[in-house]
């Protein structure tokens, strides 16, 4: 079939004004970037719709969870919908967030997904205490939540070594198929991931059986200052009446204690008297333990070195503060009867005063105050500059 030029002429504007509408009524091609982000708990990331050329008008943005849900309250949108922003990200703004786009061609669709990582959070059954009779079973169920998945182990309070229990793969289980006095104790539930370390703990009392002997602490962790007198109290019941006993683990007890009924007396404790202490309660059916954790804090004790120090103008002057006690310490250095140190003078973090080249007035007095949170000491240092 022959056509006119006027004819062809007319298809090919037919065809050009066909292939206009075909890219004018085209949906929009939807990109997000970047498309997964990770992030800390508490720190923020935003992530950005982008609509691909030949999709325009856009008549519709819209950011929606992946499930359909409500953004959260600290998930904002920026100028226009296209920038969505995580603000101080939680464990729940975990997952994918879904950008729509949308004009009178149709709709299109992009996907972001976010991971947001926090240290454990653990959770016991039964949180206890417990008081179980003697013989019978015993389990604590621990289970962690996590980013990156933490890892659970069990130890004894007082001990480091790792105990034997049930794993599944989201709980560590402590068991005994029977309890026994000397199962009385506190049980330490560890979770950890790279994001950090969170230990919970559950107390364990057996009580009764046989007459055979239970003893239990008024307290099992205890913090004091150094000088101070401390008291550990054990209680023991069974029958025959148990005979209790006080020792400390790894080592001897204080050489100022007294004894008395089940009552340990430790006087003017120093910061070598902290660690372990254990009650044994025995009687002729067996025996019991409890524990106390005792630690001593003491405050610092500040010293110059050296206390004294001769320069001629121009020499480096350079002093260091040492302080002994319950860290942390802070350092703090003035001049005794004036107002601020010397020009030029530099006090660092760890105690030390510097000055690259003394001058005669720089001579003085010297004064390091050594501070934590119980107390604080100070130390002098005297500078003869001499030309």
């Amino acid at each position: 079939m022959d056509f006119s030029p006027g004819t062809l002429i007319l298809c090919s504007l037919l065809c050009s004004a066909l292939s206009f509408c075909a890219v004018a009524g085209q949906a929009p091609v939807v990109s997000v970037e970047p498309r997964t982000a990770t992030v800390r708990q508490g720190e923020s990331v935003s992530f950005r719709c982008q609509v691909g050329s030949g999709a325009e008008p856009v008549r519709l943005m819209e950011w929606k969870r992946a499930n359909n849900q409500a953004l959260p309250e600290n998930v904002k949108l920026g100028p226009g919908g296209s920038v969505l922003t995580v603000v101080n990200a939680r464990p729940g703004n975990q997952g994918q967030y879904r950008c729509t786009a949308g004009n009178s061609a149709g709709r299109s669709s992009a996907t972001a997904v976010l991971n947001v990582k926090f240290a454990p959070k653990v959770r016991l059954t039964p949180t206890g205490p417990l008081r179980v009779r003697m013989g019978d079973p015993v389990s604590v169920e621990c289970r962690a939540t996590g980013r990156p998945r933490p890892v659970l182990t069990w130890k004894r309070q007082g001990s480091t070594l790792q105990l034997v229990t049930k794993e599944t793969n989201d709980a560590n289980t402590i068991e005994w198929p029977t309890v026994h006095p000397e199962d009385s104790g506190v049980y330490i539930c560890q979770a950890e991931n790279n994001e950090g370390v969170t230990e919970v703990k559950v107390e364990v009392v057996v009580e009764g059986g046989l007459g055979a002997p239970v003893a239990s602490v008024s307290a099992t962790e205890m913090t004091v200052v150094e000088g101070q007198t401390v008291t550990f109290e054990c209680q023991a019941s069974g029958s025959p009446l148990p005979i209790v006993t006080w020792s400390k683990l790894r080592a001897p007890l204080p050489w100022k204690h007294t004894m008395v009924g089940g009552v340990l007396t430790l006087t003017s404790v120093g910061r070598q008297d902290s660690g372990q202490y254990i009650c044994n309660a025995t009687n002729i059916h067996g025996y019991s333990e409890a524990y106390t954790q005792m630690e001593v804090e003491s405050p610092p004790y500040a010293t110059c070195l050296p206390d004294q120090v001769r320069l001629q103008p121009g020499d480096a002057l350079q002093v260091q503060c040492l302080a002994h006690g319950s860290h942390p310490i802070q350092f703090e250095w003035s001049r005794v009867g004036r107002v601020g140190l010397p020009a030029g003078a530099e006090a660092t973090r760890d105690g030390r005063l510097f000055i690259a080249h003394v001058k005669l007035s720089d001579s003085g007095t010297y004064k390091c105050v050594a501070t934590n949170h119980i107390g604080s000491s100070e130390s002098l240092a005297k500078v003869i500059i001499k030309a």
